[in-house]
């Protein structure tokens, strides 16, 4: 498992910024057409058929197909540089790093302007601890 320090982790994050950016983009859009074609769908249903523009419904298909694809090929982007999402609706991320010879987990959320919290891999986001003077001596994949 790679692990950042915590000035790593915090130059990743205009790339990573970007990258979950798109991520959310396309899941949403993919989220509204697919809206868009579960009422068409029920209006078929409802009227017991309908003339239905067939090239239509396969671009909107294929264009929800290309959006969920573009949403998770930015998630991998940020796995492949060693970054766990962790919620993609929020934004949370977590770099893993060593503190203390144990892997804690930096954590930074859509919005906020530094990574300022951490937690262990069991306290989970709802265990978030501000960062202090100790992660100063972080250093990648080395215990401390």
């Amino acid at each position: 498992m790679k692990t950042f320090t915590l000035d790593e982790a915090q130059a990743l994050l205009p790339v990573l910024e970007s990258l979950l950016k798109r991520a959310i983009e396309a899941k949403q859009a993919a989220e509204s057409l697919q809206e868009e074609l579960q009422e068409l769908s029920r209006r078929i249903f409802l009227s017991g058929g309908m003339r239905v523009n067939v090239a239509d419904v396969r671009r909107r298909k294929a264009a929800l197909d290309g959006l969920v694809q573009r949403a998770k090929d930015a998630v991998s982007e940020i796995d492949a540089i060693g970054v766990q999402v962790k919620d993609l609706e929020t934004g949370l991320l977590d770099f893993p790093a060593r503190l203390d010879g144990e892997v804690v987990l930096l954590c930074w959320k859509m919005g906020e302007e530094r990574i300022t919290h951490w937690h262990t891999l069991e306290a989970g986001f709802r265990g978030r601890q501000p960062i202090g003077d100790r992660f100063g001596r972080v250093r990648p994949d080395k215990p401390n």
